[in-house]
């Protein structure tokens, strides 16, 4: 898997300006990639002004990512606000080069910030397979809830997903929280993990660090990005991480439960 990780700034509110951005940045990337994961709410920024920036589903942005995984033949995800059924989803959209698309609600809200005021909590997770790879992408204060995001099975002998996603604006304050939860999502799901974040300040004012990662499945950091726009490629090996699994199948020793809601 040619996994490609992009840290950026984002223009406050304005969904044309950071498609142009983003779209520039893709089509410069040095290498083909198989997976282009981008920031959450990466056409506004995180806002709870929601009713000002929502578009409805399958319109500009839906649009935009469809052309951007058709012509890199990537993957292409990441979140943005979009209004359906007269409420408001912080939704992402795993988009796929032939034009099939999943899209997964975000389940945590943020209260601190009253995200869960404005937007409806999604109920599923989603597993999306991928040249051979199972991903289960998440977004941002997901991160923080390790039931959520465990590497389960109903018998808890095998494992959902080889790399999880977390796409975020983790503010500076908490940047300590986000690198140790994601070497600590790793370790316990002996997944890899890759997790990306904005840089600059918002438009309430709130600092990001960026910390964009790549974490193996051993819970060691492949990279990191701190500070400034980055654009991170790398390989990931399958075969490194079954080789792994089977010589410290620690997931058998795993405690079984089911989710209730």
């Amino acid at each position: 898997m040619h996994i490609t990780l992009l840290q950026t700034n984002l223009y406050w509110h304005d969904p044309v300006a950071n498609r142009a951005m983003l779209e520039e940045h893709i089509f410069s990337l040095p290498e083909p990639t198989d997976l282009i994961v981008l920031p959450e709410m990466f056409t506004t920024g995180f806002t709870m002004d929601a009713p000002a920036v929502a578009e409805p589903m399958k319109l500009t942005t839906f649009r935009w990512l469809k052309q951007m995984a058709a012509q890199t033949g990537a993957v292409v995800t990441g979140s943005y606000v979009v209004q359906e059924g007269g409420q408001y989803f912080n939704r992402l959209i795993w988009m796929q080069p032939d034009g099939q698309f999943d899209s997964y609600d975000k389940r945590h809200l943020f209260r601190m910030a009253g995200e869960d005021n404005v937007y409806t909590a999604g109920t599923r997770r989603i597993i999306k397979e991928w040249k051979g790879w199972r991903i289960c992408p998440l977004i941002c204060y997901d991160l923080r809830f390790p039931v959520w995001s465990r590497n389960r099975s109903a018998d808890s002998t095998d494992f959902d997903y080889d790399l999880l996603l977390y796409v975020a604006n983790w503010p500076a304050p908490r940047r300590m929280a986000w690198n140790t939860l994601l070497q600590a999502r790793a370790i316990e799901n002996l997944s890899y993990v890759a997790g990306v974040n904005r840089v600059g300040a918002d438009g309430n004012g709130h600092p990001y660090t960026g910390d964009s990662a790549l974490i193996d499945f051993k819970g060691d950091l492949l990279a990191r990005h701190t500070d400034v726009g980055a654009i991170h490629q790398q390989r990931l090996s399958l075969e490194e991480l079954q080789t792994f699994r089977a010589k410290f199948p620690a997931n058998l020793d795993a405690d079984a439960f089911t989710l209730l809601g």
